[in-house]
């Protein structure tokens, strides 16, 4: 394996040799990784001759979400392939695609699949996240595919057939008409700067062209504009759109009125185009980068698996977990959820209840104990259930409702452009009035109220507010933070406390190993053993085994059936690994023994850990003025325990609570000022009623098309990189502004005073965008040097 290259000359990374994040401690620096995920993807990636990725790939990508080593129910992709397959020819399926980010994975998902048996073609879009893929009839696996890419950090879901054009393919063919357009116009117009003569005889056809271009330029690019503009007003919004839209209209008409009059000095019909063209490519600039960030995940998560329901006559059926009757007898497979509150027919079920209260230890129940809604069957065997309740009536049903929030409004940039409407549409006005009662000439008032028009630029609220919101994402990005929602930034500049889940948020998401080096003591016939006992298991202990397993390059596992024998452990043949005492001749401490024939070979500790850098990066979160609290499912007890860890009081620490306790904490206490940071379902209802969200969490489907950003890797230091990125942000808009008022203020002036005809004030319109430009380019720069 090759080392990477900080590691070669120090003798240990200082950044992952696969993600390329930070590594927060001096363990993980000399591990090269900042967590078994990356580990176990950079072996993979050279398993399969694929190293060329890392030749090709983003600098700084996100880390391997858990996802990677847990189960995940692929019989819909299975339905899919078969459905496909029946209509002849050359099957096809266009597939919706989570994790890409570059185009080193467009390359290395090539390469996995046309190492498919079966495989033809595969066309990769990473402009909306999806995958079409054709293939061999009978020949090729579709699933098999998608738990390959699964393991390569890529989640493969069903394609969005009803989710319509993304906003920035519709302002791309805007730009690219905008372009064609302001080229041409420019075209015609150079004859004029190089002192064509009006008595040319092409002179007219050539001022016809510019017209003409000019006017399909406003109608393409312009549009977009005037018609948000005039959206706005309809429900008595202040769009940013509408001085931007005045502006347009202010040069385009005085252009017109110039032509129709044959007066050159009022023709300015190329740099009307050039303007439409910067507003469009800042507008693209801001909605793109925000879309970019959504397709990173799933366009929406396949259906639920279709519960075995036993009739009251003995008949069973396939139904959807939303179908099920109050008393109906049905079947939970392992690593399902149950829908509806029931009772447990069998003997006895292990079910993890973590989505629901955060209790991150999973539970035996026995025969007749009610299961609720939400718990996860990590037993390896399916358990008999008996519904006492309705889907609608159901706690699952109201934690997963869609919803992505009302949109914000931005008061201070609707008070900015009040300001600047009022402003400039009074000065214009009492100009011409002034001038006209002064003077009486009717073409020196014209000239004198569109140079005021044109030469007041709202290119700060224009152009550069989107571009600083655009390098921030970029920025956080580099921090394995994304952007979803574009009104993120108005909302953080009103957070004023963060609320912090437990299981998953502040610690991570399975418990961590606290002895590796009993994994590392055993013989290869040993981790095939413990391979095999611990695959397709969705226990927390078993996943935490696998992922540390893979991440060491375990064995192939070893052949046989496993069984369950439910609250003790697993076996296989001679193998077994369960709580200490069951199978092995050891104490009853607490560990779990991985033994063979009775001998114990390892005792494996686990324990619930805080993530490496919660404690530093709280303690920065305070030092910004930021009021921190956790509200818990888990146990009082441990999370006040968590709490002294991280040095919180005890009174920002509050366990037991439900999903709906949650939910009215932040009726009692939200100002619209909280930001809330979860990662389960039981976090759902506080999402909705909190000012901002994040998630750390993708993979589950449920707070990530809720949230407004969601965070990956295993530090929280993208949280406190967050405020930072939008403090330098809103400091560079400040700047902006100031320079804009200064700009319209000497500007504006000299065009009352009829120091500038509109000629001129056309010529500083662009000039005065390329400072605008260059003032947050400089501005932003700080955000990229936030480190970690």
């Amino acid at each position: 394996m090759p080392a990477h290259p900080a590691a070669a000359r120090s003798g240990a990374a200082t950044a992952c040799r696969h993600c390329g994040a930070p590594l927060l401690d001096a363990a993980l620096r000399e591990s090269g990784f900042c967590c078994a995920g990356c580990s176990y993807v950079h072996r993979l990636v050279h398993e399969h001759g694929l190293a060329g990725y890392y030749r090709i790939k983003d600098t700084v990508t996100a880390p391997v979400d858990p996802v990677v080593f847990q189960p995940r129910d692929y019989a819909w992709l299975e339905a899919a392939q078969a459905e496909a397959e029946k209509s002849g020819g050359v099957p096809g399926l266009a597939l919706s695609l989570q994790g890409i980010s570059c185009a080193g994975c467009v390359w290395l998902i090539e390469r996995l699949f046309q190492q498919q048996p079966g495989a033809r073609d595969i066309m990769v879009n990473p402009q909306f996240g999806q995958v079409r893929l054709t293939w061999i009839p009978g020949q090729c696996s579709l699933a098999g595919f998608a738990r390959r890419l699964q393991a390569f950090n890529y989640l493969v879901g069903p394609a969005d057939a009803a989710g319509g054009e993304p906003e920035s393919r519709g302002l791309a063919r805007r730009i690219g008409l905008a372009t064609a357009f302001a080229m041409n116009v420019m075209l015609f117009t150079l004859p004029v700067y190089f002192g064509m003569e009006a008595t040319f005889e092409y002179a007219r056809l050539f001022g016809h062209l510019s017209m003409a271009f000019g006017t399909l330029s406003l109608l393409t690019g312009g549009g977009y504009f005037i018609a948000r503009a005039v959206q706005g007003l309809r429900v008595g919004l202040l769009h940013i759109d509408l001085p931007i839209s005045i502006g347009i209209v202010g040069a385009y008409l005085g252009s017109l009125y110039g032509w129709l009059t044959h007066n050159e000095a009022f023709v300015y019909f190329d740099f009307v185009s050039g303007f439409i063209l910067l507003m469009l490519l800042g507008r693209w600039a801001q909605v793109a980068a925000v879309e970019r960030n959504r397709r990173r995940l799933l366009a929406r998560q396949p259906a639920a698996p279709l519960l075995e329901m036993t009739s009251p006559d003995g008949t069973v059926r396939n139904v959807k977990p939303d179908q099920l009757p109050v008393d109906a007898t049905y079947r939970i497979a392992s690593g399902q959820t149950v829908p509806v509150e029931s009772v447990l027919l069998a003997a006895s079920a292990t079910f993890s209840l973590a989505s629901i209260n955060g209790e991150a230890e999973p539970r035996l129940f026995v025969a007749g104990g009610r299961i609720p809604a939400g718990a996860v069957n990590v037993s390896l065997t399916a358990a008999g259930l008996r519904a006492t309740e309705a889907w609608k009536d159901s706690l699952l049903a109201k934690l997963q409702q869609a919803g992505e929030g009302a949109g914000y409004r931005h008061r201070f940039l609707e008070r900015i452009i009040q300001g600047y409407l009022i402003g400039i549409l009074g000065i214009a006005t009492l100009a011409g009035v002034g001038w006209w009662l002064g003077t009486g000439d009717a073409l020196r008032t014209w000239s004198v109220v569109t140079a005021v028009l044109v030469v007041s630029c709202p290119c700060a609220i224009g152009l550069a507010f989107p571009l600083a919101e655009e390098m921030a994402g970029v920025a956080l990005r580099r921090h394995g933070v994304f952007v979803r929602r574009g009104d993120l930034w108005a909302r953080l500049d009103h957070v004023r406390r963060v609320i912090f889940d437990k299981t998953g948020t502040l610690t991570l998401e399975t418990p961590v190993l606290a002895n590796p080096e009993a994994l590392a003591a055993l013989d290869d016939s040993a981790r095939a053993a413990l391979h095999a006992l611990v695959a397709d298991n969705a226990h927390p202990v078993s996943q935490c085994l696998l992922e540390n397993l893979l991440a060491r390059g375990a064995p192939p596992p070893l052949r046989g059936a496993v069984e369950e024998s439910v609250g003790n452990g697993v076996e296989l043949g001679a193998w077994s690994l369960g709580r200490a005492g069951w199978r092995d001749d050891g104490p009853a401490d607490g560990a779990t023994v991985l033994a063979r024939d009775g001998e114990g070979l390892a005792r494996f500790r686990f324990h619930d850990a805080a993530r490496p850098d919660a404690a530093a990066e709280l303690a920065a979160l305070r030092a910004r003025g930021l009021g921190l609290h956790i509200l818990s499912g888990d146990a009082p007890a441990k999370v006040a325990a968590l709490a002294r860890e991280l040095g919180l009081p005890a009174a920002a620490a509050q366990g037991g609570c439900s999903p709906e306790a949650k939910a009215g904490w932040f009726d009692r206490h939200d100002r619209q000022d909280t930001l809330m940071l979860g990662d389960g379902a039981n976090d759902s209802l506080a999402f909705d009623r909190a000012f901002c969200r994040g998630t750390p969490v993708i993979h589950r489907g449920v707070l990530g098309q809720k949230a407004d950003f969601y965070y990956l890797g295993r530090g929280l230091a993208g949280i406190r990189a967050l405020f930072e990125v939008n403090a330098v942000r809103r400091r560079a808009q400040i700047w902006i502004l100031v320079f804009s008022v200064a700009y319209n203020l000497t500007a504006v002036g000299l065009a009352v005073g009829g120091h500038i005809n509109p000629l001129v004030a056309a010529i500083l319109m662009p000039v005065n965008s390329l400072l605008t430009l260059a003032l947050v380019t400089g501005g932003m720069r700080r955000a990229f040097a936030i480190r970690a």
